[in-house]
């Protein structure tokens, strides 16, 4: 898995001329660690059980891994060098969502991202100004909202990072999020568009399904995207994973970078990941 996952962020790091590595045949004496190596570190915490990344560097790269990465430097100036690349993950990120096609049936969801309590919102300084308040399902939280679009073989075809108090159904965002997609996107109440916004979308050729209200009157609704609908939890699977098994979700960021480099490598750590949720489904022309 770490030679797998090296291999493939060093090509892309080729492909962005920002690798360090391009210049190693100038300075055969190097101390440093090359962007590569940096951002393979940070994707292999997400697999490797530790819930912070202080006790991964410290209890694993500086102890069972010296072979691997020849010029490890102390984990204080990891974290300097971790911030310079956080860009460089997102990029990433992006290109590999980028290589997974749509098949003309999505998911889409959201998950917050919590990064203080709330009876420690005023006295919160690093996301002070940038973070928001909003509410989920199970209460208020202050943080931010991760949006995810994923294809019913688990793959994430597109992500975004909101406010917290931004709204699922936020028509910028949703054309954000369904850039390149056609077919049907299905998501919960949360989706629910005025008719003018449905229409814009239908007409690009991306036709939302949605769960609907209790005070709404009830519609017939095609068999087969009834039960598509009612797989919609496929999505809730993927964010579990990156919630709870990939640790994108933690308050302990001291940065703005942190918390992009911690993100972003967990989203990245998916795409490598052997084995996602997945369902069955019958491909049709359907729009």
């Amino acid at each position: 898995m770490l030679v797998s996952l090296f291999y493939h962020i060093d090509e892309f790091c080729k492909l962005l001329k920002t690798s360090r590595i391009e210049n190693e045949s100038h300075s055969l004496n190097r101390s440093s660690l090359s962007d590569s190596e940096i951002m393979t570190i940070c994707v292999y915490f997400h697999y490797s059980g530790f819930k912070t990344f202080k006790d991964f560097y410290t209890k694993s790269v500086l102890v069972h891994h010296t072979t691997d990465f020849k010029h490890l430097v102390s984990y204080n100036r990891f974290v300097e060098l971790k911030q310079e690349i956080a860009l460089d993950l997102g990029l990433l990120a992006q290109v590999l969502c980028q290589s997974n096609k749509s098949i003309g049936i999505s998911f889409i969801d959201s998950f917050p991202l919590v990064v203080s309590h709330n009876k420690r919102i005023y006295s919160h300084k690093v996301f002070k100004g940038v973070a928001a308040r909003g509410k989920t399902s199970v209460g208020w939280f202050f943080g931010f909202k991760v949006h995810i679009v994923i294809d019913p073989l688990g793959n994430i075809l597109n992500f975004d990072l909101t406010s917290g108090n931004l709204s699922d159904n936020n028509q910028d965002l949703l054309e954000s999020l369904t850039n390149g997609l056609s077919g049907k996107v299905f998501g919960d109440k949360g989706y629910l568009l005025r008719s003018e916004i449905f229409k814009y979308f239908y007409e690009k050729g991306v036709h939302f399904i949605h769960k609907i209200r209790g005070n709404m009157q009830n519609k017939l609704m095609d068999i087969e995207d009834k039960i598509m609908l009612k797989k919609r939890g496929l999505v809730e699977s993927v964010i579990d994973i990156l919630k709870v098994h990939l640790s994108v979700d933690h308050t302990r960021h001291r940065s703005k970078t942190a918390f992009l480099s911690n993100l972003f490598s967990g989203l990245i750590s998916y795409f490598f990941r052997p084995e996602k949720p997945h369902i069955a489904v019958k491909l049709h022309s359907s729009l």
